[in-house]
């Protein structure tokens, strides 16, 4: 195939949108790509949607190679099958809801565990139909509250979701491996450099769950992984070790102090240090107290939650938030202080909050035993030696505290290292939280019953192009592999005779009748706009057909490397068929 770039729908652009904030959005939207259409959605231009296309190519190649079946669901759904799973509510505002003419509820689906559930249980139910995996590649639709990032982080998104319908826990171990495997695959072929990582499930459900992380700078998502071992988890999904329990016999009574203005950590350390106790404190010998209101699905009403952390670390919202799913929540505003004086600002302490009802979790690193200080519910006021298990007792612990390098690693091996990475695959097991909801079974050789399991498996895949994009690029512009870019071979007509532009067109028609794809640039433009627009685009392979031809050769470049070699006119076809690897 021949595109010509004097044809081709194209504008390219010297300057980078207003907009942009990372390199994969500056870049996609300079080589002509991606034009935006609205916040968080964007068109693809033809160039943009060859590397789309690419993409799908090799996603449907990896799923149909483990026995996947595709199908296409509706990206318009009913509200009912979402009702029944509770996630019309779970969702809260990233669902794009509308009603239809006659005041039907429906909405734009952000994914279809429901009615993949539904379609199986509607069409299969004996053992002998299972297993069985269906996938699909649509488009989906969620609410981002502050959409970014250009294809990265959008309203409206392609993606593979695909789901493993399996008769019992063995089967669904097996259909997560099939889908971990071919994952590696997938993004091997990609060209991508990513890690795996352990994850948490979110809205979805499900236990077993692994996330896919192309590593960038410019990633959203932070992970952690083992100095000394094969550990990895994006640190939402990081579990503290707990140290171990400490005998209560003997530790000093509990005592208030008067601690004037001292309604920071650091203020308080600085106070301690000063009031001749007899010993030294740290910001880790201090237990703070962070007040969130939590309103779970279907409930009117906030409630109080408070979160206890060791001083010397701050709460990570996002650990937080995804400890507490599928609950709303936030930080307490000024009335809600005001509603509840209880709360001391500055000086909250566990002694208030539980004879109070707030329901009080704290970090795992908060033992039975350790002795801590912390605010004594009255202003300029702290206790000193209040013991875990003696003098309060919290209602359990729950992972909100920010994970640092340094940290433990919980396998126990060597310590935590961070880095940052953009979301690209996830995988993880439901098990029967819908086939639960819908009563998906199939009858047993015994004619009995049996609930189907089930797994979750997705790719962003116009994710991925800004992911790749991320990872292949240069101050020039985009490197694209191979195995994505929209052409094998990119050939610059540099000058104006006839037998330059002639020379271009025999080399574009003969890789052409061979199988390889040719981006020819035959524009009257200047030799000085061709190469900077070629290397813009990224193609792998550039060819400049130009004053070499009258000595009888061409220049080949490789993009990412910027090796030129000569190769004469005659041999210039067998070489870019090997380039190519055809």
């Amino acid at each position: 195939m021949i595109t010509r770039m004097s044809s081709l729908f194209l504008r390219t652009l010297r300057e980078d949108p207003a907009d942009a904030e990372v390199p994969s959005h500056r870049l996609l939207v300079r080589a002509g790509y991606v034009r935006r259409a609205a916040p968080g959605g964007y068109t693809w231009l033809p160039l943009g949607l060859r590397v789309l296309r690419n993409i799908e190519a090799v996603v449907r190649e990896e799923m149909d190679a483990i026995g996947a079946q595709e199908i296409q669901f509706p990206a318009l759904l009913p509200k009912e099958p979402y009702e029944a799973t509770n996630r019309w509510t779970e969702y809260g505002d990233s669902l794009f809801r509308l009603k239809d003419r006659k005041g039907a509820d429906y909405l734009l689906g952000p994914t279809h565990e429901e009615l993949f559930a539904l379609t199986v249980k509607g069409e299969y139910s004996s053992y002998k139909d299972y297993p069985v995996i269906l996938y699909q590649i649509q488009t989906k639709y969620r609410d981002e509250a502050r959409p970014r990032a250009g294809v990265l982080r959008g309203r409206e998104f392609v993606m593979k979701d695909s789901y493993s319908f399996d008769l019992d826990d063995a089967g669904l171990d097996r259909s997560y491996q099939l889908h971990r495997e071919a994952y590696i695959r997938i993004f091997d072929r990609l060209g991508l450099d990513y890690v795996v990582v352990a994850a948490t499930s979110g809205a979805m459900g499900g236990s077993a769950s692994e996330e896919f992380l192309a590593v960038a700078e410019t990633g959203e998502d932070t992970y952690v992984r083992s100095t000394e071992s094969g550990y990895a988890a994006n640190v939402e999904a990081v579990v503290t070790p707990p140290p171990p329990e400490r005998p209560i016999e003997g530790l000093p009574e509990a005592q208030v102090h008067h601690t004037p203005n001292t309604p920071t950590i650091e203020t308080l350390v600085d106070f301690l240090n000063q009031a001749g106790l007899g010993r030294t404190f740290t910001a880790a010998d201090t237990l703070k107290n962070v007040l969130v209101k939590v309103r779970r699905p279907q409930q009117k009403e906030w409630e109080l939650l408070a979160v206890g952390v060791p001083g010397d670390r701050e709460v990570d919202m996002k650990r937080l938030e995804a400890s507490l799913e599928p609950a709303e929540v936030a930080l307490l505003e000024e009335a809600d202080f005001a509603a509840n004086p209880f709360l001391v600002k500055g000086y909250i302490g566990p002694g208030a909050l539980q004879a109070n009802g707030v329901r009080y979790l704290v970090d795992p690193r908060i033992v039975k035993g350790t002795a801590w200080v912390t605010g004594a519910d009255k202003t300029d006021h702290h206790v000193v030696d209040l013991v875990c298990g003696r003098d309060f007792t919290p209602d359990g612990t729950i992972e909100a505290a920010e994970v640092r390098e340094g940290d433990a690693s919980p396998d126990g091996k060597g310590t935590l290292v961070s880095a940052r990475g953009i979301e690209i695959g996830h995988i993880f097991q439901l098990g029967r939280k819908y086939t639960d909801a819908f009563e998906v079974d199939a009858l047993g050789p015994d004619s009995k019953p049996i609930r189907i399991t089930m797994g979750s498996y997705g790719i962003g895949v116009s994710r991925l192009v800004g992911a790749i994009a991320e990872q292949h690029h240069d101050e020039l512009g985009l490197v694209w592999p191979r195995s994505v870019a929209p052409a094998d071979v990119h050939i610059v007509v540099a000058g104006k005779d006839d037998t330059v532009f002639e020379g271009g067109e025999r080399i574009a028609a003969e890789l052409s009748r061979r199988g390889i794809s040719v981006l020819l640039d035959d524009r009257k433009a200047t030799p000085g706009v061709k190469f900077a627009d070629a290397e813009l685009v990224g193609v792998p392979t550039i060819v400049v057909v130009g004053r070499g031809l009258a000595k009888g050769v061409i220049e080949v470049k490789d993009r990412a490397t910027g090796e030129r070699t000569e190769v004469a006119v005659d041999d210039v076809v067998g070489h870019l068929i090997e380039v190519v690897g055809r």
